[in-house]
């Protein structure tokens, strides 16, 4: 199956690229406002960040197909001190705009796999009340949905080819609130200056809200990892990123850079620069 892929380098506060409705799933790890690791000290403050989510939220609802599913990889930062409500902020914001909130999902890293330093070494160096902040090992996997899905809308082929592994489904306790996935280390491969997500979080999300053929988007798409995926599972995809100096790793993590990723897959890639 043949699969397009489209790379915009630009803002996803405006994507005048995409139709109405043409788009049926959304998967996204949106900057953590101003975070050390990410997008240090972009947005003046915090109701600047707030402020660009909410016009990128009106443009995700805009695009995404009726029925269809919104996954966003989010939580609550610790900038400078302050920690800042983004999950329960951007809940808001989404809700504001017409999506419905469906569920979430806990993202458990394993021990010992931080992205930035242990909190707790605070108290471990003063060991008296009040000293105490505890490691972040956790964030929200958020599921929205822009209405309802009308299932008798799939051909029953398509069902057939995108069918799910339901000993893959037991075998990782998908069907857990709880997912055990190994995050990406900020010294990986591709991944430096980036918080990316694992490879692992778009593929369960790409398999379990969409069908083989159908185009999934990523208006934060960083490293590339879920244009990535989609190429692996036959989907096609759509990715804008503001900061044109990822492009080389975005094409570089899709091995666009050499032969390789079309010898196993039949690609159609795009870039469109705004700069």
């Amino acid at each position: 199956m043949k699969t397009t892929h489209k790379l915009i380098i630009g803002s996803s506060e405006l994507m005048p690229e995409l139709a109405d409705s043409s788009i049926q799933l959304i998967v996204t790890s949106p900057p953590y406002f101003n975070a050390p690791f990410d997008y240090e000290g972009f947005y003046y403050n915090y109701d600047k960040y707030l402020e660009v989510m909410s016009t990128v939220s009106k443009e995700m609802y805009r695009v995404l197909d009726k029925g269809r599913i919104l996954i966003l990889n989010i939580d609550d930062m610790l900038v400078n001190g302050v920690k800042y409500p983004i999950t329960a902020d951007f809940t808001k914001i989404l809700q504001g705009v017409g999506f419905i909130y469906r569920d979430r999902i806990i993202w458990k890293k394993p021990d010992g796999y931080l992205r930035i330093s242990r909190r707790s070494g605070v108290l471990l160096q003063h060991p008296y009340p009040m000293y105490f902040y505890p490691d972040n090992l956790l964030e929200s996997l958020l599921i929205f949905q822009k209405g309802e899905f009308d299932y008798k809308s799939i051909p029953d082929t398509l069902k057939q080819e995108s069918k799910i592994d339901l000993d893959e489904f037991k075998k990782n306790k998908w069907y857990s609130n709880l997912w055990h996935i190994t995050n990406v280390l900020p010294n990986a491969k591709y991944e430096n200056g980036v918080a990316a997500f694992p490879d692992e979080i778009p593929r369960r999300f790409i398999k379990l809200f969409s069908y083989k053929g159908e185009t999934v988007l990523d208006p934060f798409l960083g490293s590339g990892t879920t244009m990535k995926v989609a190429i692996e599972l036959q989907r096609n995809s759509v990715g804008y990123e503001l900061k044109p100096e990822l492009e080389e790793k975005i094409t570089k993590k899709l091995k666009l850079d050499c032969t390789d990723i079309f010898i196993d897959y039949d690609v159609n890639f795009e870039v469109i620069r705004r700069f």
